[in-house]
């Protein structure tokens, strides 16, 4: 091989590299920094550094999972209609690359993480664990599935709580995220079940015994108290002003479940939500302004 054929080889190993690390998914670790607003800290320099810390260990930890999940689902993924075009499963990122990518990732993040502070240290590690279990047995098991994808979304919640040594950060917020989380993985399973149809057992085992019905009914549930548990949240959260003009942030919520679930049910894009969160226009404009608005009452008024 000459040189040129050489560094054409690593610099596309390093392509699917990255790509193996979905950078694109790193967006999803913006949960680290709710603290920062909902804790009036967006004015105060030290904690968007160690919140900004945080979110690099997240991308970094993430990374590593990501790596692990396709090192042990290779076969599987080849039979899956887009995912058999994962750098792994088609061949273009050695395994030994990738493993000891996904080590570095998982002991300097995790590692990082404990120096940093020890709290942290522990929520990446759980975070790291929960991840490990999914891949080697959680996925398969009915609703626990879901459970173990929407608990990552609550822990870069609380990696930012403690990275910010939040002041007053309503117990409400966990639970808005956690119904939040259920949502999306629910959607994610049911798009799943949509997409590979009579295979779907075939790729993951848990597919074959859910429906149609029971992610419809789920879904619905999930939503519907999302959006009264983050009503619940603008009334009596501690933390907000006394004339409840939080409550102005409502529409906007509401808005944008009801954009998310339009695009789940009448587009058939629940496979990707990272995708829908950024190129879906009306949704990127919702959760801006709820953002805005939010930030505007809590710093304002």
């Amino acid at each position: 091989m000459n040189q040129q054929s050489y560094a054409l080889r690593r610099a596309g190993i390093v392509g699917a590299l990255i790509e193996s690390m979905r950078p694109l998914h790193w967006g999803r670790n913006a949960f680290v920094l709710a603290a920062l607003l909902f804790d009036k800290k967006l004015d105060k320099l030290v904690p968007w550094l160690h919140a900004g810390a945080a979110f690099v260990l997240f991308c970094l930890v993430a990374s590593g999972v990501y790596l692990v999940n396709d090192l042990l689902d290779m076969e599987r993924d080849r039979q899956h209609p887009r995912k058999r075009h994962r750098p792994l499963a088609s061949g273009r990122l050695p395994v030994p690359v990738a493993v000891v990518a996904a080590v570095l990732c998982l002991g300097l993040g995790t590692g990082l993480g404990f120096i940093l502070r020890w709290e942290l240290g522990l929520i990446l590690l759980l975070y790291v664990l929960i991840n490990l279990a999914y891949s080697l047995g959680l996925k398969n098991i009915v609703v626990v599935d879901t459970f173990a994808i929407a608990s990552g979304y609550v822990l870069r919640v609380a990696a930012g709580a403690v990275a910010v040594q939040v002041e007053q950060f309503s117990p409400w917020l966990y639970v808005f995220t956690t119904l939040f989380a259920m949502l999306v993985s629910l959607a994610k399973r049911r798009h799943e079940l949509l997409l590979l149809a009579e295979n779907a057992g075939n790729h993951r085992s848990s597919l074959s015994s859910y429906s149609l019905a029971f992610f419809d009914h789920t879904i619905a549930i999930m939503a519907g108290g999302a959006i009264v548990v983050y009503a619940l949240y603008t009334f009596f959260a501690t933390n907000l002003p006394a004339n409840h003009a939080m409550m102005l942030t409502i529409p906007l919520a509401m808005f944008a479940f009801l954009r998310y679930l339009y695009l789940v049910y009448s587009l058939g894009k629940g496979g990707a939500p990272d995708d829908l969160f950024w190129t879906d226009k009306p949704l990127v404009i919702a959760v801006a302004l709820w953002g805005a608005v939010a930030a505007a009452v809590l710093y304002l008024v």
